[in-house]
Formats: structure tokens, C-alpha cells, sequence
């Protein structure tokens, strides 16, 4: 195991239940020392050793070893693998379980290719607790490294309802880091949704654990059924700074969450780069991805509490969210259920919009049915009711990437049909009384848009052509191609050609 902080330790651990000795490497020897010191009060006796150079790990190893990377995503892992390979042997495996970058992934499976060194990049979700107890896990490369390590991941991964581990072999190239860096966006839209639902019940009046119970009502049947992120929105409502409090008022401690500041940094600290980098292959590969898009924007916004505090008080206090006064308020609060699971729903639509059109252009044969496997457990978007009713249906079929478009399913079309409306009366109360709602109203417009055939565009595609040439296609046109994304077959003359000269007039003193 190299690396050995909170998501490294934990596996190590986790090997270490299971029966397997573990060698630890980290600069760190004092976290090398945390690690062990865990395994041996939870008599895992001898099971894990540290080393503090890379000759005596690997000769401590047997063959063909196995080592596993837990490290920052980026030049780390670059600098880990120069310092390794000239210890390695044929057949050897480096299974790359931290957030990496699958275009580095590739990189470096190339770099390994000719020593015969098997490089898998393999994406973790759960979170270090999921990494202790069992995270879902999705390897991508080698397909013979990957067949040997399976048994092994099979044994450590998350196990959904059915006592099947949430772990599968998605890929070739960098398939695996793939899926799992668009899994982070897709968590990132749904995040937003929930969180913006959470604060337009602020906004009604309900106390923290109010809100508390109501998600976990709605985590309790419906479309947001088995939602982990609504779950445990459910849980941290409740919990209360630790100490004891007097008989005479137990809840005097206050709630962690009201005290929490309204600032997410992880995107810029570059602690995770899975959030940028799934929007900007969204705009790379041209997919039309709203609700992960603004809600990445949101984080962004977040993050900068200074510039908005100044931007305040220039603005007089800007436009803050005004109180809401609902007055049937169970049948807002269900309306507000269907906004959210739209929400969760668009951003996983628009997440396999973006896995799959990445498959075709890699050509990376991603095995769907496995996606849909280790999404079931152990990982931040696991949601019983879109993965048994949305997702199965599709995915177990392990359908090509040209028929993944969920928009296409008949069960999809039924609940967005069925949700819209309380969507739209959300996003027009939101609108009304300034309510922060970037990610909903997105997925309204989402929905709008990509079911849509007669958008605005029309005017946009004839201003195009007015000054750029640009061509565009007429309606009642019957070729096949003017379906496709290509350049329209026709150009008018909007307006005739001219001259600076004609333009402007001949200059003074010419």
C-alpha cells in the first residue's frame, strides 16, 4: 500500500481484516505508524509492516507483487512509478486506486507497457470511511492483470443487497478512473439539487431536524428511495456538538450543522480535480450537461466567501432569499421530493451522456452491466429506486455506447413527465422569492431543451449565417444528416458584401 492517509490507511486495514498481509510505503513514517497501530488494536497481529525505501518493500513482496497506489492525483504518482519500476518485475501489477486523471492513467499504462508491468487505474467511491468497510470499486486496463486482482477486489468491495460485490472490470486504457471521475460529477449535481431543497425548507421555517426528517422520509420509499446523499443529509441534521448537556435542556448543544459557513473549497485547494474534469469533458466531447455544469459553478461561487461578502455590500445586500410562506405545506414540501429526484436524475442522464460518447471516441468497450454493478453499494451516488428502475433496465443489457441516452427510455420519460410540473412550480417559487436554485432550475431547462423541437436557435443558426457564412439546414429538409450534428447544406445573402471604402467612406486627406 502506497500511501497511507485516510483513504490509504483505511484499505490497508480492510486488506488486513481479510486475512492478507499488507507492506505500507509512505514519506510519512508516523502515518505508517497510525495504520499499524489500528491493525494491532484490532488484533490484526503482524499483519501489516512499514517500509521506508523501495527495495525493502518490494523485496518483502512475493511475485508477481501487487502494489496499490492511494496518492494524490497528478505528478505524485509520476515521481512514485520512476522510483519503482526499476524494481519491478514482468507481471507485476500497480493497481492506481486513488482520484487520478485517466489521461495520466493512459500515460502511464503506455510507460509500463514494453517492461510488462500490468497498470490498472482503478476508481474508489465511499469516501475513507467506505475504504475502511468496503468501497465500490472500478478497474479499468490490463484485462489479465485485471482478471488475477479481481478475486481479491471482489473480496474487499462493497456488497449490494443480493451479497454481490460492487466491483466489475469496466474497461480497457483508462476506462476505470473514467467512470469513476464522471460518478464525482454526477455526485456533484445530485449534491446541489439536495442542498438547494435543503435550503428553500430553511426558507419555509423548518429547524434543522425538521428538514432531518423529511429526508429521511423521503430516503424511506418513492423515487428517492436508497438515495445515500439523501440519507445522510437525514443523519448529520441531528447530530449535536459532543459534551455533556444538563437533564434540564438536553438539546442545549447546538446542532453542527448551524454552525456550518457556506464555503466549499475542494475545487479550488485542488484537494479533488474529478468535478473540473468531468465538465470539461462534457464540453469537450460536446454533451449538453446543465445540472452538472451550475452546479459546479455554484461550488465555485461558494468557495470565494470573500469576494461575495464585498460583492454584498456593494450591491446593498444583494438579492438574499426572501422567507416563504407556503400554506400547504406537505404538498410543497412533495413537489419539492420531485424537483429534488429531477435533480438527481438529470445528473445521472447527463453523467452516462458523457461516459458514453468518451467510449466511443476512446474505444474503451466500458461494460455497462458492470457500471450498473458498482454504483448499487458502497459508493456517494448509490439511489436504490434510479438503479432498480432507471438504470437496470438499461445497463444490465450492456447496451452499445450509440444507445445509451437514457432520454430514450420510456421509464425515464414517465417519471420526468410525472415530476415536471412540481419542477416547474419549484423553480417559479424559487424565482419569485430568490431562492438559490441554480441546479434545479438547470434541470428544468435541461429537460426542456434536450426533449425539445422548436427551440429559439433557429434565430440564433441565421444570425450565425448572417455575418459568419456559417450555413444552416431548412426545415422540411429530408436528408439523414440534418440530424447529425454537421454544418447545414444552405447560406443566404442577408446582406450584400461591401467595401471599407462603401462602408466607411474614404478616409481625410486620401
Amino acid at each position: 500500500m502506497i500511501g497511507c492517509g485516510s483513504m490509504g490507511g483505511g484499505m490497508a486495514l480492510l486488506f488486513a481484516e481479510d486475512g492478507v498481509h499488507v507492506n505500507l510505503s509512505d514519506p510519512s513514517e508516523k502515518a505508517m505508524d497510525a495504520v499499524i497501530e489500528k491493525a494491532e488494536k484490532a488484533g490484526y497481529n503482524g499483519r501489516i509492516t512499514k517500509h521506508t525505501d523501495y527495495d525493502s518493500l518490494c523485496n518483502a513482496l512475493s511475485q508477481p507483487r501487487l502494489l496499490v497506489f492511494s496518492l494524490p492525483h497528478g505528478s505524485v504518482g509520476d515521481n512514485v512509478l520512476e522510483g519503482l519500476m526499476p524494481k519491478l518485475s514482468k507481471g507485476d501489477i500497480i493497481l492506481d486506486c486513488g482520484n487520478e486523471h485517466f489521461a495520466n492513467t493512459e500515460r502511464r499504462q503506455h510507460k509500463c507497457k514494453d517492461t510488462g508491468i500490468r497498470y490498472i487505474g482503478c476508481g474508489v467511491s465511499g469516501g475513507y470511511q467506505a475504504a475502511r468497510a468496503g468501497p465500490s470499486m472500478c478497474p479499468g486496463g490490463d484485462v489479465a492483470g485485471l482478471q488475477e486482482v479481481l478475486p481479491l477486489l471482489q473480496k474487499v468491495a462493497a456488497k449490494d443487497k443480493d451479497g454481490k460485490a460492487c466491483v466489475g472490470i469496466i474497461g480497457k486504457g483508462g476506462a476505470g478512473h473514467y467512470v469513476k471521475m464522471v460518478h464525482n460529477g454526477i455526485e456533484h449535481g445530485m449534491m446541489s439539487a439536495i442542498c438547494e431543497a435543503w435550503g428553500i425548507m430553511r426558507k419555509m421555517g423548518l429547524g434543522y431536524e425538521e428538514i432531518g426528517n423529511v429526508l429521511k422520509e423521503w430516503n424511506s420509499h418513492g423515487e428517492l428511495q436508497g438515495t445515500f446523499l439523501v440519507s445522510i443529509g437525514a443523519d448529520l441534521s441531528h447530530k449535536r456538538e459532543p459534551g455533556d448537556a444538563p437533564k434540564s435542556d438536553p438539546h442545549q448543544h447546538p446542532l453542527v450543522i448551524s454552525e456550518v459557513l457556506d464555503k466549499v473549497v475542494q475545487d479550488i485547494t485542488g484537494e479533488e480535480g474529478t468535478g473540473i474534469w468531468s465538465n470539461t469533458e462534457a464540453i469537450d466531447l460536446h454533451v449538453p450537461a446543465f445540472t452538472l455544469n451550475v452546479a459546479h459553478a455554484l461550488r465555485l461561487a461558494s468557495a470565494y466567501r470573500g469576494d461575495r461578502e464585498r460583492a454584498n455590500k456593494t450591491f446593498d445586500g444583494g438579492f438574499p432569499p426572501k422567507d416563504l410562506d407556503i400554506k400547504d405545506k406537505k404538498a410543497f414540501i412533495e413537489d419539492l421530493r420531485q424537483a429534488t429526484y429531477a435533480g438527481c436524475l438529470a445528473s445521472y442522464i447527463q453523467g452516462m451522456n458523457i461516459i458514453a460518447r468518451a467510449d466511443q471516441k476512446h474505444e474503451w468497450s466500458i461494460d455497462y452491466s458492470q457500471v450498473w454493478q458498482i454504483w448499487r453499494a458502497g459508493c456517494i451516488i448509490q439511489a436504490d429506486y434510479i438503479s432498480d428502475n432507471i438504470l437496470a433496465p438499461v445497463l444490465k443489457a450492456n447496451p452499445s455506447s450509440d444507445d445509451l441516452n437514457l432520454n430514450f427510455s420510456s421509464v425515464v420519460a414517465k417519471d420526468i413527465k410525472s415530476a415536471f410540473p412540481a419542477l416547474r412550480r419549484i423553480v417559479a417559487k424559487a424565482v419569485e422569492t430568490d431562492q438559490v436554485v441554480p441546479a434545479l432550475s438547470a434541470t428544468l431547462e435541461y429537460f426542456k431543451i434536450s426533449t425539445g423541437t422548436d427551440l429559439p436557435t433557429s434565430f440564433y443558426e441565421a444570425e450565425l449565417d448572417y455575418f459568419g457564412s456559417h450555413m444552416f439546414d431548412k426545415k422540411g429538409d429530408q436528408d439523414p444528416e440534418v440530424k447529425k450534428p454537421m454544418e447545414g447544406k444552405h447560406h443566404f445573402e442577408w446582406k450584400p458584401v461591401t467595401s471599407q471604402k462603401e462602408t466607411y467612406g474614404t478616409p481625410a486627406g486620401i
